[in-house]
């Protein structure tokens, strides 16, 4: 069995505690969210979405130079995790040194592209099927200056991941995605108050926020997934990965990309703390 991560890449640059007096430097709204926590550090009350984006603005603009705000109701990425994905899937094996990517999914925040361009200069086409979502993303990249880096594309079509959005001569070194992972809303606000119950924290907030298809699709990751590999044998891309936040999603998973007879699988398991989470890799390249 392989051996769960309890700490991020080596290459993150979150991997040390927020110093959140540079952070308050470079975002002073951030200032009236800080306060020590129940062991004297400074931090944030995480149950507040508010304070949580106000986090990420000051994170993103500290650590990668970027100016970044979403409004609210849409998901709010943790970045430390997010940037865990993007160099775990840099380790991958490619031919390409200047990698090209497909994000499945970007969401209004626009999370991947931002990290990916600014740590490693990789071009994007990223994908997602609200057209808000879209333009919130289109806005942040021509606010920092990236429009030649990062292509937004909508999905018209709810029931395709990859068929309708690639164009003719498209190939990528690496696709990725952060997939709805529950079934309904009623399971992601249970999914939730369960992580708040273990926390010890009173409260009904979604602190990362997001909605509709950020969340969750009929049959959750596992079939979003399945779709996802069963079109990816279509796709010139060297390298199809995708988020698996669920470990009893994986025998799933697993069928499917040996249906689709892929030619290598692999797992890369992650975490931060007490939270768990893995990358599934697969390749039809020898």
């Amino acid at each position: 069995m392989a051996q769960l991560k309890t700490e991020l890449h080596p290459r993150n640059r979150h991997r040390a505690p927020y110093d959140f007096r540079q952070l308050i430097k470079n975002c002073p709204d951030l200032a009236k969210f800080v306060a020590p926590n129940n062991y004297g550090n400074e931090s944030i009350d995480f149950t507040n979405p508010i304070a949580v984006k106000t986090l990420n603005k000051a994170i993103l603009n500290f650590f990668y130079n970027i100016t970044w705000d979403i409004p609210e109701h849409f998901l709010c990425p943790p970045i430390p995790s997010r940037a865990d994905y993007i160099h775990y899937i840099a380790d991958l094996p490619s031919a390409s040194k200047s990698k090209k990517i497909l994000d499945i999914g970007v969401g209004a925040n626009c999370i991947y592209p931002l990290i990916g361009q600014r740590e490693y200069g990789w071009s994007f086409v990223a994908t997602d099927i609200n057209p808000l979502a879209v333009s919130i993303a289109n806005g942040i990249i021509q606010q920092n200056g990236l429009t030649e880096a990062i292509e937004i594309r909508l999905q018209k079509s709810p029931s395709n991941i990859f068929e309708g959005i690639l164009k003719d001569g498209d190939a990528f070194d690496i696709s990725m995605c952060n997939p709805p992972f529950h079934t309904s809303l009623s399971e992601a606000k249970a999914g939730t108050k369960r992580k708040w119950k273990n926390l010890k924290v009173k409260t009904d907030s979604l602190n990362f926020g997001g909605q509709g298809n950020e969340l969750w699709c009929p049959g959750g990751e596992v079939e979003f997934i399945k779709r996802m590999i069963e079109e990816s044998v279509h796709v010139k891309c060297k390298w199809f990965t995708t988020l698996v936040s669920k470990a009893n999603s994986l025998p799933s998973i697993y069928k499917a990309l040996d249906q689709a007879k892929a030619f290598e699988v692999r797992t890369i398991h992650m975490g931060q703390g007490q939270k768990q989470s893995r990358i599934v890799a697969w390749t039809y390249l020898n």
